[in-house]
């Protein structure tokens, strides 16, 4: 053990710089002073200013999702921290690995319950794995230490530890050492592994549900692998929690995502006798509808999990795997291999062929439908996704949150061409995907970044353009203007209620001011334009993408709301 003679802000400095930490993202005030001058003198650690924490939060979200790696967040005391509780809620329900950190009142006027004080460790407590206030400098290396490993261990999460003012200041000597990280791949025990195999090898019809989980376990090709063994139709997670794509969009056996509802989820998967749900919580629904199982009853389950408390939470199992699913899912497809029949075998090749042929079917009557809608204007929603689809890169990342807008039409055309970069809600506070973009950017500088944004989610966050517009962080915002809560109103048509079968709404609709994104925009110092024909969409966006300025374009699309979305 190798002590150090360090302040307290200056050891959390030390300790993240060591752990490889590049950014801390924050929006300072009275409590934060001392690690802020320390900040002021050590130039490893780069500060992103946010002007209000929700765009903060989100931006240390996308950074951690994107990079791996813990992502560090500063916010400012009880009123800060409070208006980042959305985003960190987002944070908890992503199973993001971030490290939250808020300063607190000086420990000697405690009692006193001082201006801005409160018991920040209670607030946060539901949606963090861990959290704490640091009473002693003495104790301030293991907190931290706890923190990162409590992060970054499966199932990773948010953590919180509250840095009153005084100890930030105060010096003594302190032990510096990280934590060491086991290793995460374990992998689910042999016999339960053979019955899940067994299962597989033998189903009629099986499916497999690849969620979130996959792709940040690098498991993206064992699921490739496995479904093309057994043929099976893959769905990714309902766009309520959608998250990461853990399956390839162009593959022929992608079946898309699930609905959002109960009664078309039991429709979609009712055709199939065996599951297997692979790196997702199943389920988490959005809205109560009968019947209350999501889930056909007759619908054998197989789910493959690092969570315990994940398996059989909702739904009874044929059998539960506990363990890394990258390794579980490599050795089940080597077990499907030594047990499928030729005969099953076979069988698997048909369904490729078939589900493929249906696929393309799928495709080419999407296209149609948007070649036969590109002549109204405002653009629909399909005539607005396709001008996009048509200049994507093929290592874009692309950032979502305009669900009733984008509706997986990327992902249903097959035009995303990796499945590592896409990120979606799997919390639903709004406002995160401005700032999870920037974070993003921020991960992987050399990859181009998309974010499409609702106009309405957008104002939770639009802080955040100033900040994309101080440190020069090229995202590109596209816009789609409906000026409406549309997910609200297709939530009312299918909840029956009468006014809004009667097209009556109240408090959903954004007009009377319009939204002026465009100026917004270039108030916080951002390039912006609006457009309305496609073919200018295309091109300033694929411009946009090559260039080296965050730009914003707000694209105002038709006004109408569906009854319900299809996926």
């Amino acid at each position: 053990m190798k002590l150090t003679t360090t302040s307290g802000a200056q050891a959390l400095i030390e300790m993240l710089v060591a752990a490889g930490v590049r950014y801390l993202f924050g929006n300072p005030g009275t409590t934060e002073l001392p690690l802020m001058d320390a900040l002021a003198a050590d130039r490893r650690l780069q500060y992103l200013l946010g002007l209000q924490e929700v765009p903060v939060v989100a931006m240390a979200d996308g950074y951690a999702q994107a990079s791996r790696s813990l992502g560090v967040v500063n916010l400012h005391i009880s009123c800060g921290l409070g208006n980042g509780m959305g985003m960190l809620y987002n944070a908890y329900r992503a199973g993001t690995p971030l490290l939250v950190t808020a300063g607190q009142q000086d420990r000697r006027l405690k009692f006193e319950e001082p201006i801005l004080w409160s018991d920040m460790v209670s607030v946060v407590r539901p949606w963090t794995k861990w959290a704490a206030e640091i009473e002693r400098l003495e104790d301030l290396p293991s907190a931290v230490r706890r923190a990162m490993q409590t992060a970054l261990t499966p199932p990773t999460g948010p953590v919180f530890l509250s840095l009153p003012i005084d100890l930030q200041s105060e010096v003594g000597q302190l032990d510096l050492t990280l934590p060491s990280l086991p290793d995460p791949r374990v992998r689910p025990p042999r016999s339960a592994l053979r019955r899940a195999a067994e299962l597989l090898a033998t189903a009629r019809n099986p499916a497999i549900l690849s969620g979130s989980r996959v792709v940040e376990a690098d498991a993206v090709g064992e699921v490739v692998a496995l479904a093309e063994r057994l043929g099976a139709a893959v769905f990714t997670e309902s766009g309520t929690t959608h998250g990461r794509l853990g399956f390839p969009a162009d593959h022929p056996l992608y079946a898309h995502a699930l609905p959002l509802w109960s009664p078309e989820v039991r429709d979609r998967l009712n055709e199939f006798d065996v599951l297997l749900v692979v790196g997702m919580d199943l389920l988490r629904q959005y809205v109560y509808f009968e019947p209350a199982r999501a889930l056909p009853e007759h619908l054998k389950l197989i789910h493959l999990e690092h969570d315990p408390w994940q398996l059989g939470k909702n739904y009874p199992l044929e059998v539960g795997l506990i363990g890394d699913p990258q390794a579980g899912l490599a050795e089940l497809v080597s077990l499907v291999d030594e047990l499928q029949t030729p005969a099953a075998a076979e069988a698997s090749r048909a369904r490729c062929r078939t589900r493929g042929d249906a696929r393309r079917a799928a495709q080419r009557q999407l296209r149609d439908r948007a070649e036969a809608e590109s002549g109204r204007r405002p653009l629909t929603p399909l005539t607005f996704m396709s001008s996009l689809a048509r200049v994507l890169p093929e290592n874009v990342a692309v950032i979502e949150e305009a669900v009733t807008t984008t509706n997986t039409y990327f992902e249903r055309l097959g035009v995303l061409k990796n499945t590592s970069g896409y990120f979606a809600h799997r919390g639903w506070a709004l406002g995160w995907g401005l700032g999870c973009a920037l974070g993003v950017k921020l991960a992987w500088p050399d990859r181009p970044v998309l974010a499409l944004l609702g106009e309405g989610a957008a104002m939770y966050g639009i802080q955040g353009l100033w900040t994309a517009a101080r440190y020069r962080l090229p995202v590109t915002f596209v816009i789609p203007n409906n000026a409406q809560y549309q997910i609200l109103k297709v939530g009312a048509q299918q909840l029956g209620l009468p006014q809004a079968l009667a097209g009556r709404y109240e408090g959903f609709d954004l007009t009377g001011p319009e939204l002026d994104l465009v100026g917004l925009a270039r108030s916080l110092g951002v390039d912006a334009h609006r457009l309305t024909e496609p073919d200018e969409l295309s091109q300033r966006v694929a411009e946009s993408l090559a260039g080296d300025v965050p730009r914003l374009f707000e694209v105002p699309i038709e006004r109408s709301a569906p009854a319900k979305l299809s996926y």
